[in-house]
């Protein structure tokens, strides 16, 4: 192991170290298995019950992007402490490759939404919604959020309702009607002004640099005190993309680099109830060693006061060198975070295994 390597190993251990300390405990780790070789990303929703829903990716074809999967869910009824041994069915493969990337919403109509992808090919992958009367017992049938075709990407865990009521789905658009999937991504949002019944795109698509073989990937936005909107985008360039909405994510400003250095790998960020601080969740690779670049490692969080101007200083937890953290899902239970993310490596594959920790933010500064 190189020198310079070495020395950010014991930085990360450092990290590591207040983790143990401050309170953060893995309540569930979801490993793959021969006839399910990979288990990604989810999304949470609290039950009138009291308990949680933890609904992920369930893959039993091979474990890329294109595999067989559907959705599962496992359920927790002690604050996210234990959660049931067995997957439950959410939703079957209604695609011809896949169902994946699972967005749950608690509606201001009390009714819960069930977002997700319908990956067909190459030239087709579109989010649809299915509604809950019945606390995740049973589903209403689809609706087709984006009817035209495209490839379009929507992470798990970022479809928002602001408090105007309007449900924004923000996007990654990777083709046209009749284009094969293409890396460099357009941002852009899909709107509904009718608990979801209808939707229309947003009149602005931001584009990256032209030098940016990425442009801009996998958006999330979140609402700011003042009522505008801030989204982050990935790219190739070095850090997160910021852009913000005055108007409910139907224009945008031109996307601009931020201050939170990056890999090509999403950033999740949510307000804590009744706080005035966001809690972020990336890879932070401010100051990187050139070993580490491009990798999706460490996974840090960071707290903004005033609405993403500034961070404190970010906490890693986890710092596995040859780690694989991304696409992190937030929810909120009274005093604790529970963050749930893949978390692979190079024995078992980056997109794996996935993981649920439980994070005391009373130890946040």
């Amino acid at each position: 192991m190189k020198p310079q390597l070495l020395v950010f190993v014991a930085l990360l251990a450092a990290g590591c170290a207040w983790a143990e300390l401050a309170g953060i405990e893995t309540v569930l780790t979801l490993e793959p298995a021969p006839q399910n070789p990979r288990n990604s990303e989810g999304d949470f929703v609290q039950l009138k019950d009291g308990r949680i829903l933890f609904a992920y990716t369930h893959f039993t074809g091979d474990a890329s992007d294109a595999g067989t999967a559907h959705i599962a869910g496992r359920f927790s009824d002690d604050g996210g402490k234990t959660w049931s041994p067995e997957d439950t069915l959410i939703l079957p493969n209604e695609g011809q490759q896949n169902t994946m990337s699972v967005s749950l919403l608690r509606l201001n109509t009390g009714e819960i939404a069930l977002f997700y992808l319908r990956k067909n090919s190459d030239y087709d992958c579109r989010p649809y919604l299915r509604i809950s009367t019945d606390e995740a017992a049973s589903w209403s049938q689809p609706t087709l959020c984006i009817e035209t075709p495209g490839y379009f990407v929507v992470n798990n865990d970022r479809v928002v309702q602001l408090s105007t009521g309007r449900i924004v789905i923000p996007a990654a658009r990777h083709s046209l009607p009749g284009q094969k999937f293409r890396g460099r991504g357009e941002a852009l949002c899909y709107l509904s002004d009718d608990n979801g019944k209808t939707w229309r795109p947003g009149k602005t698509i931001l584009q990256a640099p032209e030098a940016s073989r990425s442009g801009l990937q996998e958006p999330g936005v979140i609402e700011l005190k003042d009522g505008r909107l801030m989204m982050l985008s990935r790219t190739d360039q070095g850090s997160q993309f910021v852009s913000y909405s005055a108007d409910g994510a139907d224009t945008w400003s031109p996307a601009v680099p931020s201050p939170l250095m990056s890999p090509v790998s999403p950033a999740t960020f949510e307000r804590i109830p009744e706080s005035a601080k966001i809690l972020l969740v990336w890879n932070n690779h401010a100051n990187i060693p050139a070993e580490l670049k491009g990798k999706r490692t460490p996974l840090s969080i960071a707290l903004s006061a005033d609405d993403g101007a500034s961070w404190s200083t970010p906490i890693n937890i986890e710092t596995n060198p040859d780690g694989w953290y991304c696409y992190t899902a937030i929810e909120f239970i009274p005093g604790h975070a529970l963050l749930a993310y893949c978390a692979g490596d190079k024995t078992i594959g980056g997109l794996n295994r996935l993981k649920i920790i439980r994070l005391d933010l009373t130890q946040l500064p």
